[in-house]
């Protein structure tokens, strides 16, 4: 093969560098198979050179597809010709263009839907992987064994993929849980340590001692020996956290590594006692140095000896503008000795007197690992937050600590006087460095006392052994608020630096180490990367170079017998879990659906887990016992079909392939499937029908204009490209209607009816899918001859669409009725009412008589398939009985109807005569007969419909005065797609002369838009269909208990008119009751806009009927709230009330008083309290006595107010004053003082500052205020507030920028500027910064110094923490 130069001059074939030039070819490719894939696009750009069959076979790998199962066509061609998938032509001598987009469609062959590529076929390209990690990219597609091909998944007998395989450097990675980087990287440390590693195996567990679930050093031997056997790429750490007695929740708390390391050995230490490793910690890790004070006058130096496990490196001296640059440089100043003089002199207990004396550390003994953390997080006081120091500081590979040994204190025996080894060295560090590294940074107290007597200590070796050879850096990346932990690790076996970043472990160099050292771009002054991210080393880990003591790892065959036993288990229970993932990889799991010949109420789903070589006969069986048929249906009259659920289409039936397996008739192993499966069941007299590839399902509704009914569907099977006049044919052979009258309706969404009335037009071609749904009708009618848009087929369609049916819930007693709703066994309904006497008896007789009149008039339905599309056909008799649209309604057409709606005037007639004596004219007087209701939060949440096409159009709200107008027209023709098709919406048109509004509660009542001046409703003269009957419910509690009512109501009804209808059964007029809407989990929101229609409503929904008084024209509920502003919690509900328009404050006030004394036990004076305005959380305008709702106070549903009560008398007396509520800060105590409310006369700011200087006796030149920010009661750190608030702005009035008080309720901070914050010790701030935090989080404020709060690092030795009661 010829080669040539490439830009990198390296050589390629020349035809690769050929192909580069070479003009490409953008396609674009829409699948066309499946609705969940037309709205996709497969693009590929292609050399001009390749061919139609290597184009085929790039979209077959591309969309997943088997190729040869599918036709591609010109997407944009009057003729949609396909290509030729076997052609050698290029794309350019096919038609393509170069640099412009081709559209192409990919669309079935011969009727068949694409077939899908398993993992394991033999289509070119297959990658092996499923579909959900096929990405679709714009470039060349990767041809067979190039980048971006995998052939993992692919053999048949098992294989790891390549996320599962083991690291090609050896090692093993650990799984991150969370935030549990800290831990990872200490745990690679330690199992990269031979003398930790080797001491942990020499342990033996003993399992009749302890619980191995508990033993942490069980659990760490468990854990290094997977690290070191495993074939896996990464293992789980939940073993040893659990046996830490960490929960779940440890796993989102990040910790700091070096904590995790004193906390881990210490319960190591717990754990290992009385056995050989009982010291292991302490002879590995721990050091001593000696803490001393000598006295510069007599000599005397009293001094102790303390232990470390690791030495805390300053990384920039407090104060200092410079950091240290190295190691050797901070450990240098670590033992560099203080001077104390002046007032910090040193009491000499020999000279008795306070004398200058020198303070410092001297190390007297370095461990075997020496570990060195470099403090990179502190604390700014200045912004009182955390911050990390991304300094640069050099470490060494070899460190040589020589230098920093006192020979001489070692070996000198413990005197009164000592040779002062640093008294030559002149300097001073910071006098509290001692107790910041030991005592207050670290929390632990390592300080131990020894006397002579217990000096033991070995020889010390020569200062040139003291060399440490570095092995492991521990690595902080990120900020001091958040960041992750890796660590870089040497190993001993052949001097290869890793990197060890959770899961994932590579090889690394020097100059990454290098990296580590930190260091940050810019100056911004002291701590000026406060919250910069950075990567830099924080631990570093070192080990003595000393061969006589350099363990080597423990190989496999050396290991102890009892650690050959637990690898010999853990490989078998890592061959189990093998053969588990195994098991899982070849199992197909994929939705199943059945619609249960007993359990009728819904379609039942699951999901069917089936392994790939199953047969589909074993399948069936699965399937059967999963959805619970057995003892309902036998298992010879069960089969599984292909199914789609979204559009409820049986696409295809498997005759024959009883004993295919499931991976081929799925097309193999998927993460998820396009399509779903049905259980379809039989009686043992059918015969399943088959259903062929290709077919379109459609639903057929048989309507009779003679009964007004439309008959449960017939579902039949169809192709797209047969005719109108075929399509007639085979309705008519399933119902046995006359296919010569016959009209077909096709339902393509919930707004649009199609007439289909030309033969020869194709199914496709009227907007056919492959779930459909039509109406048939076939007499001799005349009403063939009428518009389609002004016949009775229509509007009885139109009803049908718009019907609901709803489960209604009545008051257990409704006062004056004793009425009982029964339902019979053989599902007839009937009324029975009890001892009911005067005017509600009547009632009763009218109601009685009314049901056997419909009774008499409902027909019965004809039977069939009963589907979750006719539920609500076959439920109920009556339902499909449709009412005349209206009155003006040819006689001769709707002679039934026509009865029916007299009757029920003649009901509603009756009724209002009978109840009319007793009502006391709830019917004559229009303000009182329906009253305005305000909308509340029941009808913000509207219910979506089940149907995906028509959840978008029930949301839409219909006004009551278009769909209830008498005079409304007849619908004009709607212009269809083309000339030859016939569509109309089922909503009717809107009255244009009506201004529909809904801002006040005068416009919701109802009152003005639906009741003409006589108080009749205007609904009278156009009826909505309203069905209702008894209903009892599953449980039987409809008996005696609650009752109910199942209501089939036209969803375009007005709630004003749903609410009339509902009366007789309520037993009290519509003022009197409430309609509460049912939503998930049972939550009751009520509904009280009367103008609305139903149309948020669907199927099934719940409505509760509630007792008690409707809101009247012009009230309002609110809802009253008690303001306590000195109180950790200043809002307080107290009670539920009405206020009505036009009522003063001051009678609002006195109808609250005896509900404050009921309900809440407040006794108030009416001069003792007063309202005010509550928005969220944050008081405002004060409400004067003489205000007057929605004259002087706007008013709206569902209000809120604040009461407050008066510790004198009210000091606002217009509305032209200020009420300010004014807090003191007082820096010498740090302290915020209670609030007092100040008034002002104007917006001066003088006139505050006069106020607050005489309450608070601050002179007033001394005053300084500033604005709280935030909500009520606008807290604040008392750390923060006296640098963070704005104070003393220059401005002179107070409602400009930046204080912008206009209103009542402002929080106003004032303080004396002469008066200098409180000094504190480090300890008095931090104890302060803990209450602060603790009191901010209690009132709901962040605390912006501490973004998180932080939960201590615990290990449990008793298997899990003890809750504290009190614990916040």
């Amino acid at each position: 093969m010829e080669m040539v130069p490439s830009e990198e001059n390296q050589l390629v074939p020349k035809e690769i560098e050929n192909a580069a030039e070479e003009p490409r070819v953008l396609c674009i490719v829409q699948d066309t198979t499946n609705a969940k894939t037309v709205n996709e696009r497969l693009t590929l750009n292609l050399p001009a050179s390749t061919t139609l069959s290597k184009l085929f076979e790039d979209v077959a790998h591309k969309a997943s597809y088997v190729n040869g199962t599918f036709d591609l066509a010109w997407g944009k061609s009057g003729d949609m010709g396909s290509l030729d998938p076997s052609s050698e032509m290029s794309l350019t001598e096919s038609g393509f263009e170069p640099g412009k987009r081709n559209f192409l469609q990919l669309t079935d062959k011969d009727g068949e839907q694409p077939q899908i590529a398993s993992d394991e076929s033999g289509t070119a390209g297959s990658s092996g992987l499923d579909d959900s990690s096929q990405e679709r990219f714009i470039g060349p597609l990767p041809r067979d064994g190039t980048v971006g091909c995998s052939s993992d998944y692919s053999s048949p007998s098992y294989s790891y993929s390549s996320i599962l395989n083991k690291s090609d450097t050896g090692y093993v990675g650990l799984v991150n849980q969370a935030m549990t980087c800290y831990l990872n990287s200490l745990l690679q440390t330690l199992f990269m340590t031979p003398e930790f590693r080797n001491a942990l195996y020499n342990w033996e567990f003993e399992e009749s001692e302890e619980d191995p679930v508990t033993s942490i050093p069980y659990q760490l031997q468990r854990l290094f020996l997977l690290l070191q056997t495993s074939k896996k790429r990464a293992i789980e750490t939940t073993d040893v956290t659990r046996s830490f007695g960490w929960d779940s929740s440890e796993a989102w708390q990040q910790h700091d590594v070096q904590e995790l390391c004193r906390v881990m050995f210490d319960a190591l230490e717990q754990k290992w006692k009385q056995t050989e490793q009982a010291d292991l910690i302490n002879q590995l890790y721990q050091g001593k140095l000696k803490d001393y004070v000598r006295c510069l006058e007599c000599g005397y130096e009293s001094w102790r000896i303390d232990t470390y496990l690791d030495i805390p490196l300053v990384i920039r001296p407090f104060g200092a503008s410079q950091a240290y640059g190295s190691v050797e440089e901070a450990l240098q100043a670590f033992v560099q000795p203080e001077t104390l003089d002046g007032a910090n002199q040193y009491f000499c207990e020999r000279c008795k007197k306070k004398c200058d004396a020198r303070k410092g550390l001297r190390f007297l003994h370095f461990p075997y690992l020496l570990t060195l953390q470099l403090k990179r997080f502190d604390f700014d006081y200045s912004t009182m937050h955390r911050i990390k120091l991304n300094d640069r500081m050099s470490f060494p590979e070899e460190l040589d600590m020589g230098p920093f040994i006192d020979v001489e204190d070692e070996k000198s025996p413990q005197t009164e006087s000592c040779t002062d080894s640093g008294a030559e060295n002149e300097g001073s560090c910071h006098s509290d460095q001692m107790s910041n590294d030991f005592s207050a940074d670290d929390g632990v107290d390592e300080g131990i006392c020894l006397d002579s007597a217990s000096s033991t200590e070995r020889a010390l070796k020569p200062k040139s052994s003291l060399t440490f050879e570095l092995f492991s850096v521990m690595v902080h990346s990120g900020s001091a608020a958040g960041g992750h932990y890796y660590a870089c690790i040497k190993s001993f076996s052949d001097g290869q630096w890793y990197s060890f970043n959770d899961q994932h472990v590579s090889k690394i160099t020097q100059e990454d180490i290098r990296k580590t050292y930190g260091g940050s771009s810019g100056s911004r002054g002291y701590y000026s990367s406060a919250f910069a991210s950075s990567t830099n080393a924080y631990m570093l880990i070192y080990r003595l170079k000393d061969p006589s003591r350099n363990a080597k790892y423990l190989d496999c065959d050396d290991f102890p017998e009892h650690i050959k036993h637990l690898v010999q288990r853990e490989k078998e229970s890592e061959e189990q879990e093998k053969r588990q993932r195994e098991i899982e990889r070849n199992t197909c799991k994929i939705k199943l659906f059945c619609m249960h010949p007993v359990k009728m109420m819904a379609m039942m789903e699951n999901k069917l887990d089936v392994h790939k070589d199953k047969t589909l006969r074993e399948a069936t069986e699965m399937a059967y016992k999963l959805m619970e048929l057995d003892g309902a249906v036998p298992l010879d009259c069960c089969r599984l079909v292909k199914y789609d659920e979204f559009h409820e289409y049986l696409e295809r039936s498997y005759e024959g392939e009883d004993d295919t397996p499931m991976g081929l008739l799925l097309g193999g192993v998927k993460s998820s499937y396009m399509f779903d499966l049905l259980l379809e069941t039989r009686r043992p007299e059918q015969v399943f029908q088959p259903y062929k590839p290709g077919e379109v399902m459609v639903k057929v509704h048989v309507v009779d204009l003679k009964t007004h009914t439309i008959t449960p569907p017939v579902s039949i099977r169809a192709y797209l490209n047969q005719s109108i006049t075929e399509f007639k044919q085979l309705i008519a052979q399933t119902t046995e209607l006359s296919a010569e009258t016959m009209r077909v309706v096709l339902e393509r969404c919930y707004n649009d009816l199609r007439l289909l009335y030309v033969p020869n037009k194709t199914l496709k071609a009227e907007g056919f899918f492959r779930s459909n749904k039509v109406f048939v009708e076939s007499s001799e009618s005349p009403d063939h001859q009428v518009t389609f848009t002004d016949s009775l087929l229509w509007k009885l369609l139109d009803r049908h669409g718009n019907t609901i049916r709803l489960f209604v819930s009545l008051p257990v007693q409704s006062p004056g009725t004793n009425r009982t709703i029964c339902q019979k066994v053989g599902g007839d309904t009937e009324e029975c009412s009890e001892g009911s006497k005067g005017n509600r008896n009547s009632v009763e007789a009218i109601l009685e008589e009314s049901t056997e009149k419909l009774k008499n008039l409902s027909l019965q339905q004809q039977q069939g398939s009963s589907t979750s599309d006719s539920q609500k056909s076959s439920d109920t008799s009556d339902f499909e009985h449709i009412e005349s649209p209206s009155p003006s309604q040819e006689p001769d057409s709707s002679s039934v109807s026509a009865v029916v709606a007299v009757d029920n005037r003649e009901l509603e007639n009756r009724i209002r005569a009978a109840s009319g004596g007793s009502g006391g004219g709830a019917y004559s007087d229009p303000e009182t007969q329906f009253p305005g209701e305000e909308r509340s939060d029941s009808e913000v949440n509207n219910d979506r419909s089940t149907s995906s096409v028509d959840s978008d159009i029930l949301s839409s709200s219909h006004s009551s005065d278009t769909l209830c107008n008498a005079d409304s027209g007849p619908i004009q023709l709607a212009n269809g797609l083309d000339s030859h098709s016939i569509t109309s919406s089922r909503r009717s048109k809107a009255n244009e002369g009506k201004k529909e509004t809904w801002d006040t509660a005068e416009e919701d009542s109802g009152t003005d838009s639906e009741y003409d001046e006589n108080g009749k409703s205007k609904t009278e003269s156009y009826y909505l269909y309203f069905r209702a009957e008894p209903y009892a419910q599953e449980d039987g509690s409809g008996e005696g208990g609650q009752k109910c009512v199942l209501v089939n109501v036209d969803k375009r009804i007005t709630l004003s008119a749903f609410k009339q209808n509902l009366e007789p059964f309520v037993g009290v007029t519509s003022t009197q009751f409430k309609v509460f809407r049912v939503y998930a989990n049972n939550q009751e929101f009520e509904s009280v806009r009367l103008n609305e229609t139903l149309s948020s409503f669907s199927d099934d929904n719940k409505i509760t009927i509630r007792l008690g008084r409707a809101l009247k024209k012009g009230e309002y509920r609110v809802k009253v709230y008690q303001l306590l502003v000195n109180d950790a919690e200043p809002c307080k509900f107290l009670v539920d009330t009405v206020f009505a328009k036009g009522m003063t404050v001051k009678q609002s006030k006195e109808e609250l008083m005896p509900q404050l004394k009921d309900q809440c036990k407040l006794d108030l004076n009416i001069d003792k309290f007063r309202l005010r305005k509550k928005t969220w959380k944050n008081p405002g305008t004060v409400f004067l006595d003489y205000h007057v709702y929605e004259e002087d106070i706007n008013i709206s549903s569902n209000w809120e107010v604040f009461l407050e009560v008066l510790d004198g008398p009210e000091k606002m007396k217009s509305m032209s004053q200020l009420a300010v509520l004014t807090r003191r800060w007082t820096p010498a105590q740090m302290k915020l003082e209670p609030f007092q409310e100040v008034v002002l006369e104007s917006s001066s700011v003088e006139e505050l500052k006069e106020k607050l200087s005489e309450i608070s006796g601050i002179p007033l030149e001394n005053l300084e205020f500033a604005k709280g920010r935030g909500t009520f009661p606008c807290d604040i750190s008392v750390l923060e507030i006296h640098q963070d608030l704005d104070w003393n702005p220059k401005v002179s009035t107070l409602n400009v920028w930046p204080l912008y008080i206009c209103d009542d309720g402002a929080v106003v901070f004032y303080r004396d500027s002469t008066e200098e914050p409180m000094e504190q010790s480090e300890d008095e701030r931090n104890e302060l910064m803990k209450k602060e935090s603790s009191r901010l989080l209690k009132t709901g404020h962040r605390v912006s110094y501490s973004p998180r709060k932080e939960k201590a690092l615990k290990i449990y030795l008793d298997g899990g923490p003890v809750k504290d009661p009190g614990q916040d």
